[in-house]
C-alpha cells in the first residue's frame, strides 16, 4: 500500500516537522518525560480499560501488516479470474484446484475450495457473502480503536497540562518549581496532538483505505467464482469484472479473446521476469 514515494514524503515531511523545533535554538524546552508519561501511559491505559488485551493484539498484527503485505490489484485479481475461465473453458471445472494451490490470495483459494464442493449458488454466496461482512467488522472494531486511541491522547494532554498547573500553583512562590513545572504544562497538550494526528488517525485511516480495496478485491472473486460457473466465456467475464473498476482502468473489454490470451502469456512472462532471481558477479 506504501510505496518508496510514500515513504520519501513520510520521511522528508516528518523530517521538517521535528526540524521545525530547532530553528531557535531551544529544542531542549520540548524534551518533558513527565508530560510524555502522563499522554501515553493515560492513552494506553484507556485503551486497556475500553478493549480486551486479545483485541488490542489483533489491532498490532493488523497494523504491521498494514505497511508489510499490500493487498493485490485490481488487474491481477482480474487476470487470475480470466485465466480461471480459460482453463475450466478448455479443461473443466476441476483444472481450477491446480490455480487455487498456487494463489496467494487466501479468500480467492477459500472460493475455488466452495466452488468445488459443488455448493449452489446461492449457498455459495451466502458463504462468502458471510465472510466478507465479518472481515469488514473486524478491521470496523480495529479501526475505531485507533480513532478512540486518537481522541483519548489529546485529552490526557490537557489532562497533563491541569497537572502542571496545579504544580506550578503548589509552588507559585519559588520561581525553581514554576520553571519545572510549566514546561510539563505546555508539553503535554502538544504530545497529546502530535500523537493523535501522526500516529493514531493515519493509522485507523491507512486501515480504512486497505479495508476497502480488500472488500473489492473479495468482492471481485465472489462474484468472478459464480461467472465462472455460470459464463465460462473469457471476454464475457473480463466485462462483467472490469465493471467494477473506473473507466479509465478497463483494458480487457474491446480486446477479443485470442488478444486477452495474449494479454495473459504477457502477464505471467513479465511476473516470471520479476521472480527470476538476478546472478551477480563476485567483487
Amino acid at each position: 500500500m506504501m510505496n518508496k514515494h510514500s515513504w520519501t514524503a513520510v520521511i522528508l515531511f516528518s523530517g521538517i516537522f521535528v526540524g521545525s523545533f530547532f530553528i531557535h535554538g531551544n529544542a531542549a524546552l520540548f524534551v518533558n518525560g513527565m508530560a510524555l508519561l502522563i499522554v501515553t501511559c493515560g492513552t494506553l491505559g484507556a485503551m486497556c480499560l475500553c478493549y480486551p488485551t486479545g483485541d488490542l493484539y489483533a489491532a498490532l498484527s493488523v497494523t504491521r501488516n498494514l505497511y508489510r503485505n499490500p493487498p493485490p490489484t485490481s488487474n491481477v485479481v482480474i487476470n487470475t479470474m480470466i485465466e480461471m475461465a480459460l482453463q475450466s473453458r478448455s479443461k473443466g471445472m476441476l483444472a481450477l484446484e491446480a490455480i487455487g494451490e498456487q494463489s496467494t490470495i487466501s479468500f480467492l483459494k477459500r472460493a475455488l475450495a466452495r466452488l468445488l464442493d459443488g455448493l449452489k449458488d446461492e449457498e455459495l454466496t451466502e458463504i462468502l457473502h458471510a465472510e466478507m461482512f465479518h472481515f469488514k467488522q473486524r478491521r470496523a472494531l480495529i479501526e475505531r480503536m485507533f480513532r478512540q486511541g486518537a481522541l483519548f491522547a489529546p485529552a490526557f494532554g490537557v489532562a497533563g497540562s491541569v497537572i502542571g498547573l496545579i504544580d506550578m500553583l503548589a509552588g507559585i512562590t519559588d520561581p525553581d518549581v514554576i520553571l519545572k513545572t510549566i514546561p510539563v504544562a505546555l508539553t503535554s497538550t502538544l504530545y497529546g496532538i502530535v500523537l493523535a494526528n501522526s500516529v493514531f488517525f493515519p493509522i485507523a485511516e491507512g486501515i480504512h483505505v486497505k479495508t476497502q480495496k480488500e472488500l473489492l478485491i473479495q468482492r471481485l472473486i465472489a462474484d468472478g467464482v459464480l461467472i465462472i460457473r455460470s459464463e465460462p466465456n473469457p471476454r464475457r467475464l473480463a466485462i462483467k469484472l472490469e465493471s467494477f473498476l473506473t473507466p479509465s482502468a478497463r483494458t480487457l473489454e474491446h480486446l477479443s479473446l485470442d488478444e486477452i490470451r495474449g494479454r495473459l502469456r504477457s502477464f505471467h512472462a513479465d511476473a516470471a521476469s520479476l521472480q527470476e532471481p538476478t546472478l551477480g558477479h563476485p567483487n
